[in-house]
């Protein structure tokens, strides 16, 4: 069947819709009331099947690299949002935005039915009518919350009460004793209206954690003084600051865009009881241009997810999407309440708005300032990449003789190294090889929390990349992937031969570029970063198993009985799990007997 034919026989019915180009890679994927309806407004039949002359540039580009589609019905416009949502989240089409800010924000709460309570940080609901909520915090929750307990003559920790006996804090006056001595509620809820005001007022908070560093530092407590000072400085990181200051407790969750032709920034900002308590921001790349009505889409859909938030507020917008309805529909079932999207043309909310827009400007500046586009766009010419590799995840292996065998994935993002989106595997597999396909595995396994990046790069020759690329393929995920190796000298990779070079593996080329050249260092400081995060994870294993062993060894378990079982179960992970009748089988009954009692 053609495209026409396909196209021209649709149904009218909801779903989503993919557009694929001329090798099969997903370009598009689009959601639709009405299929039929939906899709045919892109194309032109007559004289022969082409692009619509209504549609905008960004998309008469994707529509005229369209060679097939697919289509899948659901039952209704609301499956088809979230069905689309997740796979755009999964594939990272390259004619769709993808955000990749998917944190859930903290809230400090306090549960006001316990006799004497405490406050404490939650991601989630906590079913009671009896709690309160303050949030969310974009970074600086836990310094709050450690502040607030500096402060207030409350109780510290959870077990405190438990233990109906005075401990170190009732000592050093940081809290009542009510665990032993009769404090009454009236007290103890002054402390209580206390905490509460230093987290509704942010300044107020500062002012008294600056009076007690200054109280430090005349006492000459130099190093508590420090820790106060960095404490303040991470409260004050997402605060916005502004003359906004509504009369009255209101609530927003205020959204904002802003873009230059290569990247767009979404600004959220949290008014909370009139007050602007914490504001964070996300860049995205504008590969193909800017889609305003799906940046709102995915910007909305991505902060509230698909679970009810522990305060539910009016949302305030920039500017009105396509989309609108649909969204504040969907919102309306998460919070199982009437969701509000407005879009202000007057007064204070107007100003909010005013207020994050000018916050994206400066934040776009600011990110133009700062990103080094220029060797961004030097490797993406070389490498023929489809898009700008902002967002990079590299991959490497380490193992010694088979032992404590582990990979290791780093990101390089916004011209920096993404320390907190590193991660970490144990791996079974033997072989390199073996090993580098269980680490992409593994981590093709969880686009579906955390989205492909622009670009892969490999520690390995011509062999991993085209693993790499078959496994995306099966996958369905079209991702840019290079990699990088040493060229073998003596018939031998190590390192340390002098006068072997680094040489860059694509698809279609095989790269040998200068040692000075500028492209080749980005790749090798990125490929390094790998492999020293690998290696050290190694060591960590390593030392954890040796630990092990040497246990089991006192237990009069023999190096060699312990090797015959790591080569069969793998790893001690493993062998915790093993049955009495299966060790028995491997070594004998009274070995079995000591190997169990140990994990026990």
């Amino acid at each position: 069947m053609t495209l026409k034919e396909k196209i021209q026989q649709l149904p009218d019915k909801p779903g989503i819709y993919q557009y694929f180009d001329k090798n099969g890679h997903l370009l598009y994927v689009g959601k639709a009331k009405n299929l039929a309806n939906r899709v045919k407004s892109y194309w032109q039949f007559t004289p022969e099947l082409c692009a619509s002359s209504q549609l905008s540039l960004r998309i008469k580009k994707m529509i005229n690299q369209t060679v097939s589609m697919n289509y899948i019905i659901v039952n209704s416009e609301h499956d088809a949002l979230i069905l689309e949502n997740s796979l755009i989240k999964q594939l990272g089409p390259k004619y769709n935005i993808l955000l990749r800010d998917d944190k859930t924000y903290p809230y400090i709460y306090i549960d006001n039915s316990q006799d004497y309570p405490r406050f404490d940080i939650t991601r989630k609901i906590i079913r009671s009518k009896d709690i309160t909520y303050y949030g969310p915090y974009s970074v600086g929750a836990r310094d709050i919350l450690s502040s607030i307990y500096d402060i207030c003559k409350l109780v510290q920790k959870k077990a405190c009460l438990k233990s109906k006996k005075l401990c170190l804090y009732y000592q050093i006056d940081k809290c009542l004793g009510p665990c032993e001595l009769p404090v009454s509620k009236e007290r103890y809820a002054q402390e209580v209206n206390l905490a509460t005001s230093l987290i509704k007022n942010k300044k107020l908070l500062l002012s008294k954690l600056q009076e007690k560093m200054e109280f430090y530092a005349e006492e000459l407590r130099f190093e508590e003084a420090a820790q106060l000072r960095d404490t303040m400085e991470r409260i004050e990181r997402s605060h916005i600051k502004s003359e906004i200051d509504f009369a009255t407790n209101e609530n927003y969750d205020i959204f904002a865009i802003e873009s230059s032709q290569t990247r767009a920034v979404v600004v959220k900002i949290f008014m909370r009881h009139g007050k602007i308590i914490s504001s964070t921001h996300e860049y995205i790349n504008l590969n193909e241009g800017l889609d305003t009505n799906e940046l709102y889409s995915r910007a909305l859909l991505g902060f509230y997810k698909d679970e009810k938030p522990p305060i539910v507020v009016p949302l305030l917008i920039g500017e009105d999407f396509e989309d609108k309805e649909l969204i504040q529909n969907y919102l309306t079932n998460i919070f199982e309440q009437k969701a509000q999207i407005i879009i202000p043309q007057r007064g204070k909310k107007k100003d909010l708005i005013a207020l994050a827009k000018l916050n994206a400007t400066e934040l776009l500046k600011r990110d133009k300032e700062t990103l080094n586009t220029k060797i961004l766009q030097e490797v993406q010419e070389l490498c023929q990449l489809q898009k700008l590799p902002n967002r990079v995840e590299v991959f490497d292996n380490s193992h010694m003789s088979g032992v404590a065998t582990v990979g290791a994935m780093i990101v390089y993002e916004n011209g920096k190294f993404d320390k907190k989106s590193y991660r970490t595997y144990h791996l079974d597999a033997r072989d390199e090889y073996g090993q580098m396909r269980e680490t992409l595995t593994k981590r093709v396994e969880s686009f579906s929390k955390s989205s492909p990046p622009d670009l892969w790069i490999l520690d390995g020759g011509a062999t991993l990349l085209k693993l790499a690329v078959d496994i995306l393929q099966s996958n369905g995920i079209n991702l840019d992937v290079i990699a990088i190796s040493k060229e073998k000298v003596d018939a031998k990779a190590h390192r340390a031969k002098g006068k072997a070079q680094d040489i860059i593996y694509t698809r279609d080329e095989v790269f040998r570029l200068k040692t000075s050249d500028k492209r080749l260092q980005w790749i090798q400081n990125l490929r390094d970063e790998a492999h020293r995060a690998a290696i050290t994870f190694h060591k960590k294993t390593k030392l954890k198993l040796d630990q092990e062993s040497k246990l089991l060894s006192l237990h009069g378990i023999s190096p060699a009985k312990i090797q015959k079982l790591l080569n069969h179960y793998g790893t001690f992970e493993a062998l915790k799990n093993v049955t009495f009748d299966d060790i028995s089988s491997l070594l004998n009954t009274k070995d079995a007997k000591t190997i169990k009692n140990f994990y026990k």
